[in-house]
């Protein structure tokens, strides 16, 4: 028993109207956009080909572009890097293999039948300014972005980290949040997320000024013909509130050709003999 005498707790009142504005409870939630990312994901040979590959091609690489949600004019607005639009029959074939995995560890439900594909070069100063991907797709509330890495090693850049920004639902609508997570991009490894989540790729450096040492990726985005993103019975969906928040967005009319100059291309189905599963849970006896 402690040596020390104690006064009996006596009731208070507290209000909010005690506490600074910066101190104030807020009951808006703030949700992370649900990410998946693999390491590894062509291997050292298939990744290394594909790096010089798009090393060599730099000549053919051009300024990739934004398209304005309420003129639809095109433009660079908040964008510096450079792109080239690709198709791989590869590279399509790895995704489709990973793709239902990928698809029950993000809680998203909708058939996905077609890519779009660029290959992307940041060098000094390449950026990309907060946006979502709902220009590239035509249902953002079902569509899925994915990022592949490729770079020298030693690595011969600096920054160019992904922000993957939090939703935050507040006044019956969402937004982006103050918060985010940041996903290195590290050489041979994949991130897919929402396309209705809003992220950025932060400005980069290249100080030796060599194409070869930008900081390279095969942006692709994966969509299908609609559909519920996640199962009515989930308990909480985060798909449709990224959807509502990217809605603004959007283009106010269909866009016919992406901006970038890309063409899409069917899925594959996911070979029963390489298809990615998650491992059966250990049993405890």
């Amino acid at each position: 028993m402690s040596g020390y005498a104690m006064d009996s707790a006596t009731p208070a009142e507290i209000g909010t109207q005690v506490l600074p504005p910066s101190d104030q409870w807020s009951t808006a939630p703030v949700v992370p956009a649900p990410v998946c990312r693999f390491e590894n994901f062509l291997g050292a040979e298939r990744a290394g080909t594909l790096l010089e590959y798009a090393i060599s091609r730099e000549a053919d690489f051009h300024a990739g572009t934004v398209l304005d949600p309420l003129s639809g004019q095109v433009s660079h607005k908040g964008r510096s890097s450079l792109v080239l639009p690709v198709t791989s029959s590869v590279f399509s074939a790895h995704l489709a293999d990973c793709l239902p995995l990928v698809q029950e560890v993000l809680g998203h439900r909708a058939a996905l039948t077609q890519t779009l594909t660029v290959l992307t070069s940041h060098g000094e100063g390449g950026h990309y300014g907060i946006h979502t991907d709902a220009s590239r797709v035509r249902d953002v509330g079902t569509a899925l972005s994915a990022v592949y890495y490729l770079h020298r090693r030693p690595r011969g850049f600096g920054g160019g980290q992904l922000r993957l920004y939090d939703t935050l639902l507040a006044d019956g609508g969402a937004r982006p949040a103050e918060s985010y997570r940041t996903i290195e991009p590290e050489h041979d490894t994949i991130v897919f997320f929402p396309a209705g989540a809003f992220h950025e790729v932060v400005p980069s450096t290249c100080p030796s000024g060599h194409f070869a040492d930008h900081r390279f990726t095969l942006t692709t985005w994966i969509s299908g013909t609609g559909g519920a993103a996640a199962a009515p019975d989930d308990p909480f969906r985060i798909w449709p509130w990224l959807a509502h928040a990217a809605e603004r967005t959007r283009p106010l009319t269909d866009v016919e050709h992406d901006h970038d100059g890309a063409s899409p291309i069917a899925l594959p189905a996911a070979d029963p003999a390489t298809r990615l599963t998650l491992p059966a849970p250990r049993r405890t006896s």
